[in-house]
């Protein structure tokens, strides 16, 4: 999967635009400056904005060309993200660290997915908040009706409400829906798409 990446990334143009996804924008807006984590950031799209409105951004991604263009935005933003290569197994990040978690389209097979997810909840403090957005399993038929909208191939790689609830158990949830949107962002997500969105609080032990 890293030299898929990196071919995809490696091309001139940004793969997903330089514009942040559009519900990553409405929501972090909404919430106090603090620290934030994006696993899978890509080109840095979201990252980069997250640093332009004053966060402390950490992000990371297994590949060094995702890496290569996500500092060459930054640096014409004129903004600095904590950017690291790897996976998450081999980054050094203290647990309950970030106020915020944001998880855009990144995706993974069921199995790697929950392991990874809670070790990512780990490194979120008590109280913080999940920003989520990934394509959800009725995607499938719209990502074979028109392939330029992007996604996963595969149902087990994308998400349902249920799924969601079972990886967040011990969060309140605030918002949690699934909806038909248009995305347009960059080359490869253009079109009707089917999504899961996701805000939640994760919850003090004593709650």
């Amino acid at each position: 999967m890293k030299e898929f990446w990196d071919d995809r990334y490696r091309q001139e143009e940004y793969a997903y635009g330089v514009i942040p996804n559009e519900y990553f924008r409405e929501k972090i807006m909404s919430l106090d400056l603090g620290r934030i984590l994006l696993p899978g950031e890509g080109e840095g799209r979201n990252a980069v904005f997250a640093a332009e409105i004053g966060w402390e951004v950490t992000a990371f991604d297994m590949s060094s060309e995702a890496k290569i263009k996500a500092m060459q935005l930054a640096m014409h933003r004129g903004v600095f993200v904590n950017y690291c290569v790897g996976s998450l197994e081999e980054l050094d990040l203290s647990s309950e660290t970030f106020d915020v978690l944001a998880l855009i389209y990144f995706h993974m097979p069921s199995e790697v997915r929950k392991s990874t997810f809670q070790k990512l909840i780990k490194l979120l403090k008590p109280g913080g908040i999940v920003i989520l957005e990934m394509f959800s399993k009725n995607h499938l038929e719209l990502n074979t009706q028109n392939p330029g909208v992007g996604g996963p191939k595969d149902l087990d790689s994308l998400y349902s409400i249920e799924e969601i609830q079972l990886d967040f158990n011990h969060f309140q949830i605030i918002e949690l829906k699934q909806e038909k949107i248009t995305l347009n962002e960059g080359i490869y997500h253009n079109g009707k798409a089917s999504v899961v969105r996701f805000i939640g609080k994760k919850l003090l032990l004593e709650e």
